[in-house]
């Protein structure tokens, strides 16, 4: 994958030297708006906090004098080598959190070497984020119209370079998010969405034979929270299997996605690939959902804080930090690459604290006000 011209400066680095600080300055830069929508989740919030909580209650077995001098974070997705097993996720509204929305999560995807799905309902848009920077990157879409709708933006996606294509199937209606509504704001794309969504509550098992039997370009089913979907995903000839709850943000009182990630694992078997997003916020829960067995982790929330801190070089920097907390995390767990990385590394265990969607970051409320220049 070629690496774009972006450098993250010794002062940024400075700045920043964890990601802490990262999120307390993307907390800083949001209106209440943007910041509302990027934090909360469906109604009480549960299956958010169960994102968490699902991570949180597992611990690590680490092994000892293994020779560690060589610790590899890499990985390959989709035939590319990739700087760590870490997706850009899909989310609607980029250009909320940066300046240039979509094309600024490019431009950092590209510069730091990971990949990058695009949310349909995201700023540039299609064409303009695909000539925004050479990356490595998959489109999602959210149906809004018939199969010829469908049709031209697989076109589209597939003549600009995307390398694979997915439906959010978790979506069949809107979840209350009740930050969003306590606060009155208003998704930039929601005002003509409703024109639209009868398609994508219409969305079945039919039009993924269908697209299948059409189109080559890899499929990816975002949203698969059962090892019964799971299963007949793969009867389907679907390409990746990607579990997600939305982040907490669909259906309220679901399950984690660590704890649904291994019985989709097990129904899977091999046939298909498996990704995970879902309250994955630090280097730990990254190397957690490999050891699990999925192949690739996505960043929702953090990316977005990333960018919102200070925009390409934020979520370059995020990005960094995240590198350095799973090389850290192998080298302490006795594994030098992420193949050696299997369940055995993980054991249940109690958590220690509260989730929540930034509970991660427990020196979050320490962090400095920046100085005035």
């Amino acid at each position: 994958m070629h690496r774009e011209g972006i450098a993250v400066s010794q002062d940024l680095r400075e700045k920043y030297p964890t990601l802490n600080e990262i999120v307390a300055a993307g907390r800083r830069n949001l209106a209440p708006g943007p910041w509302g929508y990027l934090i909360g989740g469906a109604e009480t919030e549960t299956t958010q906090r169960r994102n968490r909580h699902a991570l949180d209650t597992l611990a690590f077995r680490p092994r000892v004098l293994r020779d560690m001098r060589h610790v590899d974070a890499t990985s390959e997705l989709l035939g590319a080598k990739v700087r760590l097993p870490v997706l850009i996720a899909p989310v609607g509204g980029l250009e909320s959190f940066a300046a240039g929305g979509a094309a600024a999560a490019a431009r950092a995807s590209a510069a730091f070497g990971v990949p990058q799905m695009l949310s349909s309902v995201c700023q540039p848009g299609l064409e303009a984020t695909a000539a925004a920077a050479d990356n490595l990157r998959l489109y999602q879409l959210y149906v809004r119209g018939d199969t010829a709708w469908v049709d031209d933006h697989v076109r589209r996606a597939k003549d600009h370079g995307f390398r694979a294509f997915c439906y959010t199937v978790d979506s069949a209606v809107y979840g209350r998010r009740e930050r969003d509504l306590v606060g009155r704001f208003v998704k930039p794309w929601r005002a003509d969405a409703a024109k639209g969504m009868p398609f994508q509550s219409a969305l079945s098992w039919d039009e993924v034979k269908r697209y299948k039997d059409r189109h080559d370009l890899p499929l990816v089913l975002k949203g698969v929270a059962t090892a019964d979907d799971a299963a007949m995903a793969v009867e389907h000839g679907v390409d990746i299997v990607y579990v997600s709850n939305h982040g907490g943000r669909q259906l309220d009182h679901g399950l984690g996605s660590a704890t649904v990630l291994p019985e989709v694992i097990a129904a899977v078997a091999g046939r298909a690939g498996v990704w995970v997003d879902g309250g994955f916020m630090r280097g730990t829960d990254v190397v957690k959902g490999i050891a699990l067995g999925a192949r690739c982790v996505g960043i929702g929330r953090l990316a977005c804080l990333g960018l919102a801190a200070e925009g390409v070089a934020g979520l370059v920097r995020t990005l960094e930090l995240l590198e350095e907390e799973v090389r850290a995390c192998l080298g302490l767990l006795g594994v030098a690459s992420l193949a050696g990385l299997s369940s055995a590394c993980l054991a249940p265990a109690p958590a220690v604290g509260e989730p929540g969607a930034l509970s991660a970051f427990p020196l979050l409320d320490e962090v400095p006000p920046p100085v005035a220049s």
